[in-house]
């Protein structure tokens, strides 16, 4: 990486996070004064420490912040019947087709979790590969919003039996939260988030208690949220939102 003012012993630390889009220098300095920067586990108050950008581990309140710039951390709304793959055999429509020309470049992405080819919403896509790891072993337990669309008027203890936990063909499964979001006459709205991973998981969880899935979409995943993102639309995460989840799997 080429920093402007990068010299033997480094480059100034209030460069580095204004370089990263932190904050303008002279907010960095401040920040730096204040004892809210650390350097490889140290808080750091002099502002004429200079940093290795491509190896220090530097954060800022806790946060830690990216200052690779040839790391990639994308967000992608999955359009409903596209495949969770980066390439397909088959040919079939996969998340590749959404990068391959638009964003990839040389950087080889990792997709953080799966969603079945009926699923829509949020996938994760980057080349950090140990994040990317983190984010999908069950030991960091990131929770997965989704949105079903059930048919029925949904019974007032349905949450309670899906928190306590249901038994799906490969074992036990539990939501760790649920909520109904919205009814009307014929169908209901429920908000379903878990941390496991298993394949199509919330789909086999909802119709064991007898309500099969007719829409579902992913909305969250850990603090990162779909938001108004229109369906197959790519977007950069914030600083804030890749320095959340560094903070979420211990990085």
């Amino acid at each position: 990486m080429a920093w402007p003012d990068e010299e033997q012993d480094g480059v100034r630390l209030q460069k580095v996070l204004s370089q990263a889009g932190v904050a303008s220098r002279r907010v960095a300095e401040r920040m730096i004064r204040d004892g809210r920067v650390e350097v490889d586990g140290r808080v750091v108050t002099e502002l004429g420490t200079r940093v290795d950008p491509d190896t220090a581990v530097i954060r800022v309140d806790g946060a830690r912040v990216t200052v690779d710039e040839s790391r990639v951390y994308l967000a992608l709304n999955k359009p409903r019947g596209v495949h969770s793959t980066m390439s397909d055999e088959l040919g079939r429509p996969c998340i590749g087709d959404y990068v391959e020309h638009r964003v990839r470049g040389d950087a080889k992405l990792f997709h953080v979790g799966r969603l079945d080819a009926d699923t829509e919403g949020l996938m994760l896509l980057t080349n950090d590969g140990e994040l990317a790891h983190r984010l999908m072993h069950p030991s960091y337990k990131i929770p997965k919003t989704y949105v079903a669309t059930v048919l029925g008027a949904v019974p007032r203890g349905l949450g309670k039996k899906l928190r306590e936990g249901v038994q799906l063909d490969d074992g036990p499964a539990k939501a760790d939260d649920f909520a109904v979001v919205d009814a009307v006459p014929g169908r209901s709205l429920v908000r379903v988030t878990l941390h496991e991973g298993r394949k199509r998981i919330v789909r086999r969880m909802l119709a064991s208690v007898g309500f099969p899935v007719q829409e579902l979409v992913r909305t969250d995943i850990g603090t990162v949220a779909l938001g108004e993102q229109r369906v197959g639309s790519i977007r950069a995460l914030t600083r804030k939102e890749i320095g959340e989840l560094y903070k979420a799997v211990g990085l």
